[in-house]
Order: structure tokens, then C-alpha cells, then sequence
């Protein structure tokens, strides 16, 4: 009965939660009200998702938002044909007292933006496959754990298909979510430019940490 009442507890807690990162994205984020909602579905459920939308929809903000109200480390991936699957993970390096170093990449924060993934070519889509389902890299031999919680948000635009790479099975598998960006609302539209045309800035506070993250999940 007891164990009945703490799940009833948290269940409460993780609904006004997310009703107070809802308020504070807002902020910033007009509209979009669905898509928030299921990128909060997706970080809670552990998982990972791909947005697509056509580039000026604020998907980078959006995704930036939200790590901030829940007080993660936001990393954005630009991913381009050169890339290179150390440019995101890591690699080694000798010191000054000649002894092989781990320089961490981008790929070490909490919430992974993967900016139009489908960008570079397959040998650097693959790298994301460990850290994806692993929550971990594996560079010359060793392997290092990411940070934890960890999420991949990818952007693709469906426009613009020369020089882009199909993403294989294996890396959609690992998607929970592939959520559509639409245009936003004429209303919406309006008050983006009433917002964009201001000087005055909002700020996002912080809502949850890490561990109350890793405990509702």
C-alpha cells in the first residue's frame, strides 16, 4: 500500500513538472505545444528522437530550452560530410609526459543536439550507434561512459536530398520518436515576430537536475 502511494506521489510530482517546463519553454517557444510534449516523453522514457522540419523552425532553440529547464549540458553537433567519427566522441592524445590522454567530444553532455544527421556519411552515423543504446563510446580499445541521463535529439530536413545520406535501419531503430515539425499557426506567427522584434530577453529557470530526472525515469 505504501509502494502504491510513493508511485501516486511521483506520478504527481512528474505531471507539475512538466506543466512548469511547459510555462518556461513558452518563454521562448511559441506554439508547439505537441512537439514539446512529446520531447518530454521521449527524455523520460529514456529514449531518443528525430525532428523533422525545414530549417527557421526553431528546432536548435526549442532543444536548448529544454535542457535548460532541466538543468542538463547541452551539446549541438553540426554534422557535415567531413566529420569525423573522433570529432564526436573523442581521441587520444599524447601528453607532455608522453602518456596517451582521452580528450572527451561533444558527445559527453546530457542532451545531444545532432544537428541534420543525415549530413555525414554512414562511418560517422555508425559511431552514434553505441552511445545511443550502450550510453557509452569506445575509442582505441577502451570504453568510456557517457553522462548520464543521455539523449540524442536529431535534426533532418526534407529538403535539399543532394549530398545526403539515408539514414540506415539500424540508427532509425534506435529512435523512439521521428516528430514533424510543421509551420506554426498565423496567430503564432505573429507573436514570433512580436517576440523576435523586442529587445527585451526572457530568461528560462531551471525546473528539475539530473537526479530528479534519472528518478522519474
Amino acid at each position: 500500500m505504501e509502494s502504491t502511494h510513493t508511485d501516486i506521489k511521483s506520478i504527481e510530482n512528474l505531471v507539475f513538472s512538466c506543466n512548469d517546463i511547459r510555462k518556461e519553454v513558452s518563454k521562448v517557444i511559441v506554439g508547439q505545444v505537441d512537439i514539446i510534449d512529446k520531447l518530454l516523453m521521449t527524455i523520460f522514457s529514456g529514449g531518443h528522437a528525430v525532428l523533422i522540419g525545414v530549417p527557421g523552425l526553431a528546432k536548435t532553440l526549442l532543444v536548448n530550452s529544454i535542457s535548460q529547464t532541466l538543468g542538463l549540458q547541452f551539446n549541438r553537433i553540426q554534422f557535415t560530410p567531413d566529420l569525423m567519427p573522433s570529432d564526436i566522441m573523442g581521441s587520444e592524445i599524447i601528453d607532455n609526459e608522453r602518456n596517451f590522454k582521452f580528450v572527451k567530444g561533444p558527445l559527453f553532455g546530457n542532451i545531444i543536439l545532432a544537428d541534420e544527421i543525415n549530413r555525414t556519411p554512414p562511418k560517422t552515423q555508425s559511431a552514434l550507434l553505441e552511445a545511443m543504446q550502450e550510453r557509452s563510446v569506445t575509442v582505441s580499445g577502451k570504453t568510456h561512459p557517457l553522462n548520464s541521463p543521455f539523449f540524442v535529439l536529431a535534426t533532418q530536413n526534407p529538403i535539399e536530398q543532394e549530398g545526403t545520406y539515408p539514414l540506415p535501419e539500424a540508427q532509425l531503430d534506435r529512435f523512439m520518436f521521428s516528430i514533424v515539425i510543421d509551420y506554426p499557426s498565423l496567430q503564432d506567427e505573429l507573436q514570433i515576430v512580436k517576440n523576435t522584434t523586442t529587445v527585451s530577453s526572457q530568461e528560462i529557470n531551471k525546473v528539475l537536475n539530473a537526479e530528479n530526472i534519472l528518478k522519474f525515469q
